[in-house]
């Protein structure tokens, strides 16, 4: 017998009427006195037709003394049987370290498909078993493990249409939400929609207009270098217009939003997370949806428009800027070749694309700022996520929507 085990007879303790079993086989910490034995931990298997018993003596007290460790070989050598119970009785004092045990015990019988019936354990010793899971997590793999070629994009891509599933599904949620805040049965506030309106809106209108009148010059200033080599200076107006109105104001207003607007709403969340104020919201029964996402989402879609239409008419009149100084035309010509350029399908297209984009960036920046860690460095790497994601995604966008416009011929 290998030292620190002790042969022995363990009387039942159960109140179940059997006759004396030899012991199969007795776990105990070596001491040197018969006193030190009878209180150190120990445990035997008992075997009882079709079912295994565990017998628990001693005192299972990690803090103070080694404890043993379960083999599962011990129970193989206690026969066939289907079912493994334990009997903790003559345990008089225990801490954590006999649960770790018993989950130890849990487990093995979880891998060789045998029952575990804790049924007969104190009622203190089953409510701190059950906080822990019936099978143990599964190793993360090696940092150092290197997948093929192949293996990386089909890992991108499953994650990808995962999150792309995902933001899906949180657009339904929020759809709803606003469904119900329209009908006064949701968890809107009045207050917060109007402050995120006024940070998107009003507050964005000078970066806006900046960038737009200088879009709006440096088109006229290009156009007007080398249409002026064909005695064409008046269609810079035309030029300026139509690549105003259906391409660089949608555009570079979502660009801006997704930089300003989008990187502040994944990090206000991620310090929520962080915080755990989402958490609170949670155990509290508020719908994060109706909360946090739907006043972000509704901010961004109703400003959008408008900031489109802001950037048009400022792009344009950094045109007529350049143009006035640069060609020898009139301010009533700029006009007149400005509005025969394009009509207000123009206008429908580019409306229809500041709406989608407005939604696209409330959306994912509201994602990226709920997936995001715990920590301060991760409020950081929250917020430049959603802007990096928000300018590729609305790039993205306005390619398919190039497609589609020439598709119906717009």
């Amino acid at each position: 017998m290998q030292q620190g085990a002790v042969a022995t007879r363990m009387p039942r303790h159960d109140g179940i009427k059997t006759k004396e079993r030899p012991v199969v086989l007795t776990e105990t910490k070596a001491s040197a006195g018969s006193a030190e034995i009878d209180a150190s931990p120990q445990w035997e298997v008992v075997s009882e037709g079709n079912t295994a018993c565990l017998v628990l003596t001693g005192v299972w007290l990690g803090q103070n003394t080694a404890l043993p460790v379960f083999s599962g070989d011990a129970l193989l050598h206690a026969g066939s049987f289907d079912n493994v119970t334990c009997n903790a009785a003559d345990v008089t004092r225990w801490d954590t370290g006999l649960i770790g045990f018993l989950w130890d015990v849990r487990r093995w019988c979880d891998r060789e498909g045998r029952e575990f019936e804790a049924h007969a354990l104190p009622h203190p010793m089953q409510q701190l078993l059950d906080l822990l899971p019936d099978r143990q997590a599964p190793t993360a793999p090696m940092k150092g493990t290197r997948h093929s070629f192949l293996e990386r994009v089909g890992i991108k891509s499953i994650a990808t249409l995962a999150e792309i599933g995902t933001i899906a599904e949180l657009a339904g949620h929020t759809a709803r939400a606003c469904y119900q805040a329209i009908f006064r049965r949701g968890g809107l506030r009045s207050s917060d929609l109007f402050s995120d309106l006024f940070n998107a809106g009003p507050s964005a209108l000078l970066i806006v207009g900046v960038v737009n009148f200088l879009i709006g010059a440096i088109l006229a200033f290009v156009g007007a270098v080398q249409l002026q080599k064909f005695a064409a200076g008046i269609y810079v107006a035309s030029l300026v217009g139509i690549a105003t109105v259906r391409e660089m104001a949608p555009v570079m207003t979502a660009i801006i939003m997704a930089g300003r607007t989008g990187g502040a709403y994944a990090a206000r969340i991620s310090t929520m997370q962080g915080n755990e104020e989402i958490d609170a919201l949670k155990v509290f029964g508020i719908s994060v949806s109706s909360y946090l996402i739907l006043p972000a989402v509704l901010s961004l879609v109703i400003t959008m428009p408008f900031l489109y239409l802001y950037g048009c008419l400022i792009g344009m009149l950094g045109g007529y800027i350049v143009a006035i100084s640069m060609l020898d035309i009139t301010s009533l010509g700029y006009f007149h070749q400005t509005v025969i350029a394009f009509g207000i399908s123009q206008f429908i297209f580019g409306f229809i694309k500041s709406l989608v984009f407005g939604a696209f960036i409330g959306l994912t920046s509201c994602r990226i700022g709920l997936r995001a860690g715990r920590s301060a460095a991760d409020v950081g790497i929250a917020a430049t996520r959603a802007v990096v994601i928000g300018i590729v995604g609305v790039i993205a966008l306005d390619a398919i929507f190039a497609i589609i416009a020439n598709s119906i011929g717009i």
